[in-house]
């Protein structure tokens, strides 16, 4: 028994030393092999009658995702009728369509478990459909007849009207919705983007102006259609030719985009609400897509508002003084027209000028001097880090490389996204804090009790203006 617990010892030691010789002393002195990323791939084809296909199989759950993509949305909605694309992607998904009414499309799509949805934006109006591989004929051939034959549903259409006029009666419950709306009407004026639907306009809606909108924009060549999930290539191809083919192409006219070029004057506006906190914007116009210098302003905004607590406006406003629990900026890339460049805050009345203050002072202390090489580093890698993370969901992928062929991003641009990014340079944030960036420039929006805040708005310098006066 002596000898058996003399060898299990000595195996025991043997067992330990080996296992000691191999593990690193200090966690620097590990090495592990470099980080390789490749983009995902998805496969680009355009039907005969210009129907353009995105598609990446993925077979791991018998699911299959869709996403058709019309190209028009809501920046064409006339002045007096704006809200109108919201009101038609409602009716596509309620109104019945081919021959089915309301009542039976919602059936068919409860029959099949399916997840089917439709929703507008700015440039697009977008269906989004859910189901398992093995009803993919069936809810392909739904989306088909939603795209080709919708029915417009009168009464359906009455209900979404009441709908979107109670969401309009209960917009000013939010002070959040009440600031985004105030700030995108003082920085674009009567253009499109800074517009928001009313009792009235939403009224003015006819369903001719539904069928209309339809029938010049629901065209083959107006059509980007992602799949991804659980589906052969070469089924999948045959069956979008036997229900898309007889759809003709022919002459086509995308939607047109109302040009903007205007020039906002600085100014405070201050939304009147009683209530014990502010809610802060402030910004200007920012940039679009196109723009040489958006990688230098992602890493700018990254320092100044956009890198949570790494940031100087998170750092000096929440951490330093406690003033606010959450503190931001972002620069929003507009697509086709320059998006804004917005910084917001929410905090208790009593510090909100001071708030206010000390956020432009950090906005302008940007464009003063270069920032610290410890500072760009961690903002460059943070970015570069973070890229991956956008390619974990395969519909996710499909989606993206769907917009990027819709909005005309050019080729490559994703696969030098961290290229450009490592090249951004302290002089670099430096020029484009001083050339995107000025407080002076800027649209203050305050919503809240003016008469609990601890300094008069106009102690900012600024003009002030009732939210009513822009409204």
């Amino acid at each position: 028994m002596n000898r058996l617990r003399c060898w299990a010892l000595i195996l025991l030691c043997f067992v330990l030393t080996a296992c000691s010789a191999r593990m690193p002393l200090h966690p620097d002195q590990m090495q592990f092999s470099p980080l390789a990323f490749e983009l995902p791939q998805v496969e680009r084809l355009v039907l005969p009658n210009g129907i353009r296909l995105f598609l990446k199989e993925d077979h791991e759950l018998p699911l299959v995702s869709v996403t058709a993509m019309i190209g028009a949305g809501s920046i064409g909605d006339p002045a007096t009728k704006t809200g109108q694309g919201g009101v038609f992607a409602s009716l596509l998904r309620t109104g019945g369509a081919g021959e089915m009414s309301p009542e039976a499309l919602d059936e068919k799509l409860e029959h099949l478990a399916a997840d089917f949805s439709a929703t507008s934006d700015t440039y697009t109006t977008t269906l989004g459909l859910s189901l398992r591989s093995g009803d993919l004929r069936a809810g392909l051939g739904v989306l088909a007849d939603v795209l080709r034959r919708p029915g417009f549903d009168v009464q359906r259409l009455e209900l979404a009207r009441k709908q979107a006029v109670e969401g309009v009666r209960r917009q000013d419950d939010d002070p959040g919705a009440v600031a985004q709306r105030t700030f995108m009407k003082a920085l674009y004026g009567d253009h499109p983007l800074g517009r928001t639907p009313t009792e009235k306009t939403l009224q003015a809606v006819t369903r001719e102006d539904l069928v209309a909108f339809h029938r010049r924009y629901s065209h083959p060549e107006n059509l980007w259609l992602g799949i991804s999930g659980d589906f052969s290539r070469g089924e999948l191809k045959a069956l979008l030719e036997e229900l898309f083919g007889s759809w003709e192409g022919g002459a086509f006219r995308y939607q047109d985009v109302p040009p903007f070029g205007g020039v906002t004057s600085p100014s405070l506006i201050l939304a009147q609400k009683e209530i014990p906190q502010t809610t802060i914007l402030m910004g200007q116009v920012g940039i679009e897509k196109g723009n040489p210098d958006l990688q230098a302003l992602r890493v700018m905004n990254f320092i100044l508002g956009g890198g949570g607590f790494n940031s100087r406006l998170m750092r000096e406003v929440r951490s330093n003084r406690g003033l606010a629990y959450s503190v931001y900026s972002y620069f929003q890339v507009g697509r086709l027209l320059p998006g804004p460049f917005i910084a917001g805050a929410e905090t208790k009345s009593a510090s909100t000028m001071e708030v206010v203050g000390l956020m432009r002072a950090l906005i302008g202390e940007m464009r003063e001097s270069p920032v610290p090489e410890a500072d760009l580093q961690l903002a460059k890698e943070s970015l570069i880090n973070s890229f991956v993370f956008a390619f974990t969901d395969s519909h996710d992928i499909v989606t993206q490389r769907m917009r990027l062929d819709f909005f005309d991003y050019p080729d490559g641009y994703l696969e030098t996204y961290r290229d450009k990014v490592a090249a951004v340079t302290g002089e670099d944030v430096l020029r484009v804090a001083r050339r995107y960036l000025d407080p002076d420039r800027q649209i203050v929006v305050l919503v809240g009790d003016e008469a609990a805040l601890d300094a008069p708005p106009s102690s900012l310098g600024l003009p002030v203006r009732p939210a009513a006066q822009i409204d």
